[in-house]
C-alpha cells in the first residue's frame, strides 16, 4: 500500500498506473544537436523509464483525484491505478471530483471505462485553457496530426463526460489548495499547490519527465510540450519555487515525493519518504 502523507486537512497518496517507456529518439535540447548528442552519449538503451502517476486526496470535501492515468486504453502495461486504489479502500463510487492537470492520455483516460465514466459519482475538473484549446477547431488545423492526440481525447470526453467538466480557473479552489498556471506543456496547464505554511506540496504535472535529466540540465526536454520554450521557462520557475519556498514536489511522472535544492546552473532533487 502506498504512503500516506498529509498538508493541512489533506492526505495525499501517489498511484503508479505504469511505466512509460520513452523513447530517447523524443528527447530534444534548446541549445540544440551538440547539447542533446552530448546527453545521449550519457543514456544507455533506446528508451528512458516514466512513471505515470496520479495521486488520491482525501479531505475535507471528500476523495479526489488529481489526474486519473490512462485506464485500460495503453493496454496491459497501464491501468494499474485502478486496483491499487481499490486494494487501498478507494472505490471508484467514492471518488468526488477529479482535477487534471492537463488534457493528455496518460492523465484523462482513465476517466473513460468503455463507453461510460469510470467514477461515476466524481465532477471532472479541467483546466480552463486547457479545454478552451482542444475543442478549438482552428487550434487543431494548426497542429501536425501526430500532436491532435488532445484535441481527439477533449471530443471523447464530452462525449461520455460532458455533464461532468468543469472549467477550472487560476487561484484557490478549495481550502488550502491552489490552482496555478504552469502553460507550456500544454496552454493550459495546471498545478496543484496544497498545504500551507511550510508545509506544502506542489503536484505539477508535466513541467518535467525525467528528474535525473533535467533537474541538472533543465534544457532537455521531450517533443511531447506543444510550446517548448514556454514549457523551459515554466521548468525553471517551477524548480526555483519549490525550492525557494521548500515545497515538497511531486507529479505525472516523478519517481516519488521529492524537496529539491540548487545546485549550480541546475537543481537537486532530495528523495523524501512516501
Amino acid at each position: 500500500m502506498t504512503a500516506v502523507l498529509r498538508f493541512g486537512p489533506y492526505a495525499v497518496s501517489r498511484f503508479v498506473d505504469g511505466v512509460y517507456k520513452a523513447p530517447v529518439g523524443h528527447l530534444i535540447h534548446r541549445r540544440g544537436e551538440a547539447a542533446l548528442a552530448a546527453v545521449l552519449a550519457g543514456l544507455q538503451g533506446e528508451t528512458v523509464d516514466v512513471d505515470v502517476n496520479c495521486f488520491a486526496i482525501s479531505g475535507p470535501d471528500g476523495l479526489w483525484l488529481v489526474d486519473a492515468g490512462c485506464g485500460t486504453a495503453w493496454g496491459a502495461a497501464y491501468g494499474h491505478s485502478r486496483a491499487a486504489m481499490i486494494a487501498a479502500g478507494l472505490s471508484p463510487d467514492d471518488v468526488r471530483r477529479v482535477i487534471l492537470t492537463h488534457i493528455h492520455g496518460d492523465h484523462a483516460l482513465g476517466l473513460i471505462d468503455g463507453d461510460r465514466p469510470y467514477f461515476p459519482n466524481a465532477e471532472i475538473w479541467v483546466p480552463e485553457a486547457d479545454l478552451a484549446f482542444f475543442t478549438s477547431a482552428d487550434a487543431r488545423k494548426a497542429m501536425p496530426p501526430a500532436r491532435q492526440g488532445g484535441f481527439d481525447l477533449a471530443a471523447r470526453l464530452l462525449d461520455i463526460c460532458g455533464a461532468m467538466l468543469r472549467p477550472i480557473p487560476m487561484g484557490t479552489i478549495a481550502d488550502e489548495i491552489e490552482a496555478i498556471a504552469m502553460p507550456g506543456h500544454t496552454p493550459g496547464h495546471m498545478a496543484y499547490l496544497i498545504g500551507s505554511g511550510d508545509n506544502r506540496l506542489l503536484l505539477w504535472g508535466d513541467v518535467l519527465h525525467v528528474s535525473g535529466l533535467q533537474a541538472d540540465d533543465p534544457g532537455i526536454a521531450f517533443v511531447y510540450d506543444i510550446d517548448s520554450e514556454l514549457a523551459h521557462a515554466t521548468r525553471l520557475e517551477a524548480l526555483a519555487a519549490a525550492a525557494d519556498h521548500g515545497w515538497l514536489v511531486s507529479g505525472g511522472h516523478l519517481g516519488g515525493f521529492f524537496h529539491i535544492e540548487r545546485q549550480g546552473e541546475g537543481f537537486r532533487f532530495v528523495p523524501q519518504p512516501g
